[in-house]
């Protein structure tokens, strides 16, 4: 993963580059561009400084903060977005994360780990696990959008009200899912936290320095804010320019640079013939920008008197209901190759380009 991050820590040298974009005047499209490529690599510094102060606070409390910072990214861009106003672009990019990282992040780990090694194996429990909580967080939230189609229409305040309702629901389930994984039933997770410790008895290194990644953490986190709004500010008159639409932008654009750091990180450990926890970090960040993310977005709405719900395009829904679908379809027996990576992949090319042409949501905001 080090090898990754240093890699992708090139990109540091758009952050400087973007600020001073800013300041002197330059193109919506240029800033855009600038500062995504920015945020890629601070990214993959805030996973970095979680997974070692994690090291430190000891299996419960680390996974907690991993669990806790593991879409931070997504989360902040969220949020700065929703305070733009920027609402279907803010929907847009919770459905664009979770099927991205089901079809795209998956499938590039599973094709290329596959060329790779013949055949791949993970715990077919925990994916199983994975996708009942998966169906469920679809169920919730199709759930607020079917009300809205089946009815001659909800007033806007009473479907904030139950969107609220549902995603506290969809919080406290995504809290049982943690005392499941991390307390009560941890040993299912054993193998793969083995793993895990095996390669790291091989690299042998210390004891991490907490007080120094927290610091990392800190300044990633606040620049992380800063390139946000760099983005966020830009994104209108830029992908008007580009002659793309708030849908495609929210659904492909914005997952692929907030989550970039994390698809490597997840090609790369597949690639070590380590899918166990390659799938991992596929369907859990697909769980938490489900459980988590988006019901905390919701909830921002209110304080930012912006008009977030769970009423999302009927299309985006279809989408990742295939995702879902194909994803849990995939990963129940426990094994993989490159032709199931090569089908995630496909099915991910296919709903991209419909999301291109899709003319549902001509403007932003």
């Amino acid at each position: 993963m080090l090898k990754t991050n240093t890699i992708i820590s090139l990109l540091l040298v758009f952050v400087p580059i973007s600020i001073a974009g800013h300041f002197l005047g330059w193109g919506s499209t240029t800033i855009f561009i600038t500062s995504a490529l920015a945020i890629i690599p601070l990214a993959a510094w805030m996973g970095t400084a979680t997974e070692e102060i994690a090291v430190v606070l000891g299996p419960n409390l680390g996974g907690l903060m991993n669990a806790t910072f593991g879409n931070a990214t997504e989360l902040i861009i969220g949020l700065v977005a929703l305070n733009a106003g920027l609402v279907d672009v803010v929907k847009a990019s919770i459905t664009g994360s979770i099927i991205s990282n089901l079809l795209l992040v998956m499938g590039f780990a599973m094709f290329l780990g596959g060329i790779r090694y013949k055949e791949q194996n993970f715990t077919s429990v925990v994916a199983r696990l994975n996708a009942s909580a998966m169906n469920l967080a679809v169920i919730a939230i199709l759930v607020p959008t079917a009300v809205d189609v089946t009815s001659d229409g909800i007033a806007e305040e009473t479907m904030q009200t139950l969107s609220g309702a549902v995603s506290i629901v969809l919080i406290v389930v995504y809290l049982l899912t943690l005392l499941f994984s991390m307390k009560t039933h941890s040993y299912l997770y054993d193998v793969g936290l083995a793993e895990n410790e095996e390669e790291g008895e091989e690299e042998t290194h210390e004891q991490p320095n907490i007080t120094l990644w927290s610091l990392v953490l800190l300044a990633a986190t606040l620049v992380v804010a800063v390139e946000s709004e760099l983005l966020v500010a830009s994104l209108e008159e830029a992908t008007s320019y580009l002659g793309l639409t708030a849908l495609f932008t929210g659904v492909i654009l914005v997952p692929i640079i907030g989550n970039a750091a994390e698809h490597a990180t997840a090609v790369t450990v597949a690639m070590k013939n380590k899918m166990e926890l390659s799938v991992s970090v596929a369907m859990g960040s697909s769980l938490q920008i489900a459980l988590f993310v988006a019901p905390v977005l919701v909830l921002a709405g209110v304080f930012f008197h912006q008009p977030m719900d769970l009423d999302f395009n009927p299309f985006e829904l279809v989408a990742v209901v295939v995702a879902v679908l194909l994803a849990n379809s995939v990963s129940s027996d426990g094994r993989s190759d490159w032709l199931e990576g090569s089908l995630l992949l496909a099915t991910y090319v296919v709903l991209g380009l419909a999301f291109f042409f899709h003319p549902a949501i001509e403007g932003l905001g």
